[in-house]
């Protein structure tokens, strides 16, 4: 079967809403739940993106914004972003120390215990953004902690068996390199369900043929940052969108409310 468009540019195709979801401000930081398939800012990826998260929030407060971190297009969850560049330099310090606290939700192949994976990563360089990189890097520390919140059966054939078993994880990422749980996953030979770059692409056509699932099912539920003017640590929780919700409920996984 051919390749979709989303599947060969690894993108979502979620339809945004007309306003970003602000999870948390202040006059220093601005915190939204991004969706699925929007763009953090204007990208080679795709030049016929019309909305990017920058943009949408900037118009959406009325001020310029920062982002001080990033999310893969089709990963939806917590996007920080503040307001002055004082306060871009901090927040982003925070993120190369690895100082920041982050969780992930996740569906995957099979099911799933709990552990700790350290398996370094070669660095994947983007063709024109990297073209005069160093591609001689060795591998770099990468380290995830991972938690098993549920498991299911789907009574739906992909191969040669009867049913479809699945866990619903919590991610937890020590370190930040590009790709790192959907690369882990894919490692512990549990790829995270919708991921058309390091996923299983039988269990993914299942998925969008049987639940209309057009994302990848990975969410950034929840960030925590010490604040860069009063030092306080901030906390911030994204609630799961609609879609993913609802695929949760096609298959039968239950999520703790605090992510609903």
């Amino acid at each position: 079967m051919l390749a979709t468009v989303a599947e060969q540019q690894d993108i979502s195709v979620e339809v945004t809403s007309p306003e970003l979801e602000i999870l948390y401000q202040d006059e220093y930081l601005v915190a939204i739940n991004k969706p699925s398939g929007l763009l953090v800012h204007r990208s080679w990826l795709d030049t016929n993106a019309t909305e990017f998260a920058v943009q949408k929030l900037r118009d959406q407060i009325g001020q310029h914004v920062y982002p001080v971190h990033r999310l893969d297009r089709p990963t939806s969850g917590v996007l920080l972003f503040v307001l002055d560049k004082d306060s871009a330099r901090h927040l982003m310090q925070q993120f190369i120390d690895q100082t920041t606290e982050k969780s992930y939700l996740a569906v995957v192949r099979g099911h799933l215990g709990e552990g700790r994976l350290d398996y370094p990563l070669k660095y994947q360089y983007d063709k024109i953004a990297d073209k005069k990189a160093d591609i001689t890097k060795p591998p770099q520390e990468a380290v995830t902690e991972y938690r098993c919140l549920a498991q299911t059966e789907v009574p739906i054939a992909v191969g040669p068996y009867a049913s479809s078993r699945y866990s619903l994880m919590e991610l937890i990422p020590k370190t930040g390199r590009k790709h790192q749980l959907r690369r882990h996953m894919k490692h512990l030979r549990h790829p995270i369900v919708g991921d058309t770059s390091h996923g299983d692409g039988k269990h993914n056509i299942m998925f969008r043929e049987h639940f209309n699932l057009q994302r990848l099912l990975l969410h950034a539920a929840y960030l925590s940052v010490i604040h860069p003017k009063t030092g306080d640590k901030i906390e911030i929780n994204a609630p799961l969108t609609s879609e993913f919700l609802s695929v949760l409920s096609d298959i039968n996984l239950t999520v703790e409310s605090q992510y609903a």
